[in-house]
């Protein structure tokens, strides 16, 4: 019996150990042994896209569903700085990432620098750990790190570069190390004790919740402290489901940077519990000198800016402060929620009369509630970026935690068709829509391939107004002139066909459910192209809401 083994067998053995389900990505030549090794595995899925970016936000997507660190791999070069998009996106996001690239050989080359880019120190700022494979004995402690870090508070990403003459030597040390049990801190005593002080002498307080609230057991716990405390609570876009927002003391969540219904709640507030808080979001409020009182329970302390200088922190594992806070806390019945609650009703009001509206091409808020009323309890819609994350935001109810993916953090364009990729991998029992404008899907459409060949169903909405529209309503609200961001697309229908997909064409308001009905009814990737009307962006967005917000 050997005593080595091939590196690149070890390294399949530690991600094995780790528990990994998935490589997603596109090999090169230097990724040859690590293929060679990957196809022997037993509990590993290779799966093929067409371009990195997408392998890259497949293994984000993972991540932000499961918890575990999702997997991807790329070759040196061109494929290692396709990888730099969706690692800041993971990174950014909290999303536990593993990328694997290859490298030429570093102990003898005869290619001079043909590709080589120093790929770690390209990745160093954007990952929590990057690092070269420099002996095939390093291996496993280094995987057992990186799979460590991607996990730990905050979740992230991190890279391995296997060198090509690495990934072929012989390695005696192969054994993957067993995970350590990590015990998550508990908030300090004294801290709780001066955050329930503070909620109990406040007039009427508030929680908003962040996109660090957005883990497996936080929603529970906040679930049972709004039940407790009867506080009335909002979101960011990126803590979005996570307490059901069908409940009766759901505020709003806080899409627009200012003067939204949400942000007048927030003005009638004296005491904000803010849950979460992650800077890589703008911010759902702003601080001011003897303003109101914050709270910020987090797993890290206060990043301190112009705008944020909380003058209470709990800090520790957020499910468990929240537990803690709970327990102790003691309803005040001088609290009066009505002020708060009544912006609340004034939105939906708002939101229910524009989504009567049925011109054609679609206008966003009709759109909004159509696919609402189409998806189930569970379903999953994962959004591109663009002008329509903000209706999404603001106006589809969420039920459940991570049935609303969106990127409020990186905001990058293209993740939306890959995210709802990894979804419906994930969940094949469940209805998942990509929604994505005719900018951001185009920017990696080729993934309609991957989709088919993967046998997935899915619903590919595509929002059509043949613009940058975020961009052009931005430039129009500025006063520039309309200029260079227009285009023409292709026949998306043919398109999609082209790619063994059924494709579908919006003819109406009226089609609309119907196609929606269909397409989840039916198995199979699916492409609708469905025409929008942007044209009141401005009008609504900015003026309606500030006029009606503040006659209330």
């Amino acid at each position: 019996m050997s005593d080595t083994k091939k590196a690149s067998d070890v390294f399949i053995d530690c991600l094995e150990a780790e528990g990994c389900e998935y490589v997603f990505g596109v090999p090169g030549e230097e990724n040859l042994d690590f293929l060679d090794s990957l196809s022997r595995s037993d509990t590993i899925k290779l799966v093929l896209t067409r371009h990195e970016q997408a392998a890259g936000f497949m293994a984000a997507t993972y991540g932000r569903h499961t918890g575990k660190t999702g997997v991807c791999l790329a070759t040196l070069g061109p494929g290692a700085t396709n990888l730099v998009t969706p690692t800041a996106y993971a990174q950014l996001g909290g999303m536990p990432v593993l990328m694997i690239t290859g490298q030429k050989p570093i102990k003898s080359s005869k290619q001079g620098r043909f590709q080589i880019l120093d790929v770690v120190s390209m990745m160093d700022p954007i990952t929590k750990y990057a690092v070269q494979i420099a002996a095939g004995n390093n291996l496993p402690s280094r995987v057992r790190e990186a799979f460590r870090l991607a996990e730990e508070e905050k979740p992230g990403a991190t890279l391995i570069e296997l060198p090509e003459d690495i990934a072929a030597e012989p390695t005696s040390d192969y054994r993957p190390l067993p995970k350590s049990v990590a015990r998550r801190p508990s908030a300090e005593d004294k801290a709780v004790r001066l955050a329930v002080e503070a909620i109990e002498s406040a007039a009427n307080p508030i929680l908003v919740i962040g996109a660090g609230a957005n883990r497996k057991m936080t929603g529970r716990m906040l679930e049972q402290f709004v039940e407790k405390t009867g506080i009335p609570f909002l979101t960011t876009q990126m803590g979005k489901g996570v307490i059901d927002e069908r409940h009766p003391k759901f505020v709003g969540c806080a899409a627009l940077s200012s003067g939204d219904f949400v942000h007048r709640a927030l003005d009638a507030s004296d005491c904000i519990i803010n849950v979460g808080h992650d800077v890589i979001e703008k911010p759902p409020f702003f601080m001011k000198h003897n303003g109101v009182t914050v709270i910020h329970v987090s797993t890290r302390t206060a990043e301190v800016d112009p705008v944020y200088f909380p003058q209470i922190e709990v800090i520790g594992d957020i499910a468990n402060a929240i537990w803690q806070i709970k327990e102790d806390v003691r309803p005040n019945r001088d609290w009066d929620f009505d002020r708060i609650l009544c912006y609340r009703k004034a939105e939906l009001e708002h939101t229910n009369q524009l989504a009567q509206d049925t011109r054609f091409p679609i206008f966003p808020p009709h759109l909004v509630a159509q696919v609402r009323a189409a998806m189930p309890r569970d379903g999953i819609i994962c959004l591109d970026n663009g002008i329509y994350k903000i209706w999404f935001a603001r106006g589809y109810t969420a039920y459940l935690p991570n049935t609303v993916l969106l990127d409020n953090a990186l905001a990058s364009m293209g993740a939306g068709l890959p995210s709802a990729m990894m979804s419906a991998m994930l969940y094949p029992e469940r209805k998942v829509m990509a929604i994505c404008g005719d900018g951001g899907f185009m920017m990696n459409s080729q993934e309609m391939e991957t989709a088919v060949r993967l046998g997935l169903n899915l619903t590919v909405l595509i929002l059509r107004d043949d613009a940058y529209g975020m961009i052009r309503w931005k430039q129009a609200h500025m006063g520039f002139a309309d200029y260079g961001l227009t285009y023409d697309n292709p026949d998306f229908v043919a398109y999609a066909e082209s790619y063994g997909a059924k494709g579908h064409r919006v003819e109406s308001s009226e089609h609309l459910p119907e196609l929606l009905g269909h397409c989840h009814r039916t198995p199979g990737v699916h492409l609708i192209d469905c025409p929008v009307d942007y044209s009141e962006n401005d009008q609504i967005l900015n003026h309606d809401i500030k006029e009606l917000s503040a006659k209330l």
